[in-house]
């Protein structure tokens, strides 16, 4: 069987973490006995630039075809002002494929906590999975506006928060067995709704997990105090964006974290949380492991198990060792980053035979 995965290098700094992930996604399949394929397609301000739209009919048939779907970053300056941005592409990919759920783990290595802006002692031991809801909300709303005025209207069914509400207690039973929602039931009825369904579910169909509510400030507060309490949370797409961000801070770089977006099948969205960082486009200073962790989730969608953890291993044997790139304070470029991690592959292979 050979997987096919749609490849969107996408804007900035997408094309050089992408070429790492996907050189990272071909050797590991080698070592562990798995045929892959990518096809590669313009995604984003990319495609701007070359048909005038930042996802094209022909791309998103493809992705729709394909095992897996692989994203780099979108977006930057040079589109702010286009008649369609490239982050509306992506809203249109994730509304085409039916991806609903965005999974966002944030753990600590030991070697990294004290690279983190917080006290080492106050991160340590952190290991939580944030589940955002993806596809609905105020980013799916009406909107209008005229020279004085805007609105943005959020609307939730019941059916939209129990499918992600499904994923979070499924993933809370795999993980440490505690769910946290977040929401702002003090104020939104749009919340009130989504407490009142998260918790007839944790009642009815999972009452082996430990669920408790927390309100969005709340939770924000506690993310930072606090960020070991946290096993699996479960938020709108609004709240979940923003807390997952600050998640991603708590290792000590936005660079090292990666993403999976699901649906009820395949394929699902996978790429760093990180954005494009025009900036450093074209530099060779991205960090590639956030790229590579979403290389390791993909592969985890398409049940190659072995070839996830020979990665993940990798990674932790690299952080064991101090091989870095600059945002963490070591001296590798990203493709260097890459190279290493290939050869760790190859010393693990070796060490198991």
């Amino acid at each position: 069987m050979t997987c096919t995965i749609a490849l969107l290098p996408g804007d900035g700094i997408g094309p050089e973490v992408t070429r790492v992930a996907r050189a990272v996604i071909e050797h590991v399949a080698a070592l562990t006995g798995f045929s892959v394929t990518f096809t590669e397609h313009d995604f984003g301000g990319a495609s701007i630039d070359r048909y005038g739209e930042p996802l094209t009919d022909a791309t998103l048939a493809a992705c729709q075809a394909a095992d897996a779907v692989f994203l780099g970053a979108v977006g930057g300056p040079k589109w702010d002002n286009a008649p369609s941005r490239p982050e509306a592409g992506l809203l249109a990919l994730r509304k085409a494929l039916g991806v609903y759920a965005n999974l966002r783990p944030a753990s600590v290595h030991p070697a990294l906590a004290g690279k983190s802006p917080l006290r080492s002692d106050i991160v340590a031991g952190t290991d939580l999975l944030i589940v955002r809801e993806l596809t609905g909300g105020i980013y799916f709303g009406e909107r209008e506006r005229s020279a004085d005025q805007a609105s943005d209207k959020c609307t939730y069914s019941r059916t939209e928060i129990e499918r992600v509400a499904r994923v979070a207690f499924q993933q809370a039973r795999l993980r440490r067995g505690k769910l946290t929602s977040v929401d702002k039931a003090n104020v939104l009825e749009t919340s009130r709704l989504w407490r009142a369904v998260v918790s007839e579910m944790g009642a009815r169909e999972f009452p082996d997990i430990e669920l408790d509510h927390m309100y969005v400030d709340a939770a924000a507060m506690h993310l930072l105090r606090a960020p070991a309490t946290f096993d699996v949370v479960v938020t709108e797409n609004m709240f979940g964006d923003i807390l997952s961000d600050e998640a991603s801070m708590l290792p000590g770089s936005i660079g090292l974290l990666g993403s999976a977006s699901l649906g009820d099948k395949r394929p699902g969205l996978f790429e760093p949380i990180h954005g494009s960082a025009p900036d450093i486009a074209g530099q060779d200073k991205a960090n590639p492991f956030g790229g590579i962790e979403a290389a390791a989730q993909l592969l985890e969608s398409l049940d190659q198990h072995n070839a996830a953890s020979r990665i993940r291993n990798a990674v932790n044997a690299m952080h064991e060792a101090g091989e870095w790139t600059g945002d963490l304070g070591g001296t590798l470029t990203c493709s260097e980053a890459g190279v290493k991690l290939v050869e760790r592959l190859e010393a693990e292979a070796v060490a198991a035979e």
